[in-house]
Parts: C-alpha cells; sequence; structure tokens
C-alpha cells in the first residue's frame, strides 16, 4: 500500500508560511498534529538540501480571565500574512475558568466565545483563516421546528463576518446546515477509514463477510453513514425506527417511546452500529438488547463523538451482561483516561487525518481523496483477509 496521498508533500507551495493555532480545549490533539507536520516538513527540507527546518508550527495564544468571568484572546506572536488553522474543541468541559472566585466549568458557549476573542486578536493580519472544529458548535440544533433558535446556522453566519473563510469539521450531525452561508468553505469528514482500522487491530479475527457481518442503523437521521460502511464493505444494512413522543420534551429531546426494527435477520451475525454521537447512550443500549434478542452475535458500537455524558456505569454493567462487545470512538473531542482505560472502548487516533487535511489545504490540492477514502479501505480489508491474524495485530496500524 502506498503512503496515503504522498504527492502532497511535492511543494507545489511552500509550507513554511502555515500556522497552527491550538486552542486550550485542543492542545493535545493540536501537538498531535503539528508533529506530523513538522516531520513531514522537514523531511522534505532535507531531501532538497535545504536548511530551513522548523521546530513547530503551533503559535502560542491564551484566553486568560479576569475574576468578573470576562475574557480576552491574546496571541503571543505575529500571524500576519500567514496561512492559519485555528484549532478548537468546543466539546472539552474538563476545562474550568474562576468567577467571583467559584470555578466554572467550560461549556461549548465558552468555547465558542474563546475562539471569536482569539479571531479578534488576529486583527484581520492573516492572510488565510480557517476553523478546523471537529465537534461542529450548535451541530444538534441544525434546523428549526417551532420558534427555536438556529445555534450552528447563527455560528456559520458569524465566523464568515469576522473573516474565517474555511471550516473544516468532522461527522457533521446535518451537514446541509453549511447552507446557511454558501459562499463559506465547510468540509465534512468521516473517520471511516480510521474506525475500521481501529477495530481490526484490536479484532483481527472478525469475519466481514455478507453472511457473517452486518451493519444496522440506530435511527434514520443516521443512515447515511452507515449506508456508506454497508456499501464499502458489501453486507446487509438494517435500520431501528424510533417511534418519539413529541408532546413532551425532557433533557432537551423528546423521549423515544420504542424501537422498531426493519431489516433482514441479525441471527447469529457480528452487528456494527455507526452514529455521530454517543450522549447519555440509553438508546443504544436499548438497541443492543433488542439485537440480542433477536439473536445476534458480537456488537460493535461506533460513534465519532463519544460523550458518555451520564458516565460510563451503565456501559460497564452492559458490558458485563454481555450486550456490546466494544464501543469505538476517535480523540476528536476530549476524552478522560478513565474512559481510554475501559477494556471495551477502542480509540482510534484522528491526528494524522487531520495533518493531511490541513497540508492538502495549504497545498490547494483537491480533498477528493481524503473526502472518500473507499479506495484505502478497500485496501485494508484486503490486506485483513489475506493476512494472519497475529500479522495483522502487528503490521496494520502501519500506512506503508
Amino acid at each position: 500500500m502506498k503512503p496515503y496521498y504522498e504527492s502532497m508533500f511535492k511543494f507545489e507551495k511552500d509550507m513554511s508560511n502555515m500556522a497552527i493555532l491550538a486552542m486550550d480545549g485542543a492542545k493535545e490533539l493540536g501537538d498531535k498534529v503539528d508533529y506530523y507536520l513538522t516531520t513531514w516538513y522537514n523531511n522534505e527540507v532535507k531531501a532538497h538540501g535545504l536548511t530551513n527546518t522548523k521546530e513547530t508550527f503551533l503559535v502560542k495564544s491564551s484566553c486568560p480571565r479576569f475574576t468578573t468571568g470576562d475574557g480576552k484572546g491574546m496571541v503571543a506572536e505575529t500571524i500576519r500574512g500567514k496561512d492559519l488553522y485555528i484549532i478548537c474543541d468546543v466539546g472539552n468541559y474538563s476545562l474550568t475558568y474562576n468567577m467571583f472566585g467559584t470555578p466554572n466549568r467550560m461549556s461549548p458557549d465558552d468555547h465558542y466565545a474563546d475562539l471569536k476573542r482569539l479571531i479578534g486578536a488576529i486583527g484581520g493580519k492573516a492572510k488565510k483563516l480557517t476553523v478546523v472544529m471537529p465537534l461542529l458548535y450548535g451541530g444538534r440544533q441544525h434546523r428549526r421546528v417551532t420558534r427555536e433558535s438556529l445555534d450552528c446556522s447563527q455560528m456559520l453566519h458569524e465566523l464568515n463576518t469576522i473573516g474565517v473563510t474555511d471550516i473544516i469539521t468532522f461527522d457533521a450531525h446535518d451537514p446541509r446546515v453549511q447552507n446557511a452561508e454558501p459562499l463559506m468553505g465547510f468540509d465534512n469528514f468521516f473517520p471511516t477509514y480510521q474506525i475500521l482500522k481501529a477495530l481490526l487491530k484490536r479484532f483481527p479475527s472478525i469475519d466481514m463477510g455478507k453472511d457473517n457481518f452486518m451493519i444496522v442503523s440506530p435511527d434514520e437521521g443516521a443512515m447515511g453513514r452507515n449506508i456508506y460502511y454497508a456499501s464499502v464493505l458489501g453486507v446487509d444494512l438494517g435500520m431501528f425506527y424510533k417511534r418519539r413522543d413529541y408532546a413532551n420534551v425532557v433533557n432537551g429531546r423528546n423521549p423515544i417511546v420504542a424501537h422498531e426494527y426493519i431489516g433482514n435477520d441479525v441471527k447469529g451475525k457480528t452487528i456494527f452500529v455507526a452514529d455521530d454521537i454517543l450522549a447519555t447512550g440509553d438508546s443504544l443500549l436499548k438497541l443492543c438488547s433488542e439485537l440480542k434478542e433477536r439473536g445476534c452475535g458480537k456488537i460493535f458500537l461506533c460513534a465519532t463523538f463519544a460523550l458518555f455524558t451520564e458516565g460510563l456505569d451503565k456501559f460497564r454493567k452492559a458490558y458485563e451482561q454481555g450486550l456490546f462487545t466494544a464501543v469505538l470512538s476517535t480523540n476528536l473531542t476530549y476524552s478522560y483516561q478513565e474512559m481510554i482505560d475501559e477494556p471495551w472502548f477502542i480509540q482510534a487516533d484522528m491526528s494524522k487525518y487531520i495533518a493531511y487535511i490541513i497540508t492538502a489545504c495549504d497545498q490547494n490540492l483537491s480533498l477528493s481523496p481524503l473526502l472518500d477514502p473507499h479506495d484505502k479501505i478497500n485496501e485494508l480489508i484486503e490486506k485483513y483477509k489475506t493476512a494472519q491474524p497475529q500479522q495483522m495485530t502487528l503490521n496494520i496500524d502501519g500506512d506503508k
């Protein structure tokens, strides 16, 4: 297998003018992305016999708070004339700030406010300004049903107004929200390849043949991503339809009355379920129970953003009961160590993929091979089919 998208590192444009600003909530992800970018850049520089290597593409910044809770954005070095990529994780609730002597957790609103503060600190001096926001702010409030706000659309409008030219996000709850700002760049990527690679690395003996493997969508809203998995793998697809009580609202959503299954028989098959966000996880665990009642085998749950807003206890209990085999997710938003250490939790590292995306954007190359990794997934599956299980465990993490 050739290195993924290797042609992007041929210096069609000098990358030395690129800068990365990782906000406080995305420092860990930013460091990993910067590692790949500096490594690739320095290797290319040395290959050309040059000496202008870089230690980092990262720009130092901060958003200090006054004791009243007011904040300000500060950038420690010049951005003038640079192609700047701001990495923002609005889902990192681990950060706190003091207000009148009381610690407060940062909410998505706080992260978004800090993003605008830093853009204000830049003062329009960047040549090009791109926001990498894996978990799209307000993404779950993407359409208006009654008299209610359109938070995500409002964000896109505001960012475009203050100078942001492009948004890079992952698995948007409804990517049609980009229509709110049609002249603004909006690229929506999916972690499909990285998720499958992480799954095969942990479970190399899975039989992904049509007779033994099946994709099930947890609801009609997730059909798009599950159709893609089913199409790439060439397996059957089923779906659960959620009947909701639209007369009541509990914790910001209409409660689910029942799950109705539509599709082929799941008896004896390994099931893969993909969704964008795992919040409380109640509906996914209910889905697992109903699939087990229908006689399925292993169940793998996948969520691009595993938030576990009500903790891990219910998943620990369900795992002990054998309701599911593993939960797969990414590091695109904050994950605490206790979650990562769970024996049933598998995390796919997306930092290299983000570095590819940033490099392609900086080089003004097509993003199509990155948006649709169909060929790369096929190569991964073929490698899995032909390799011995022990070889897969050792080698499947490589890209070559």
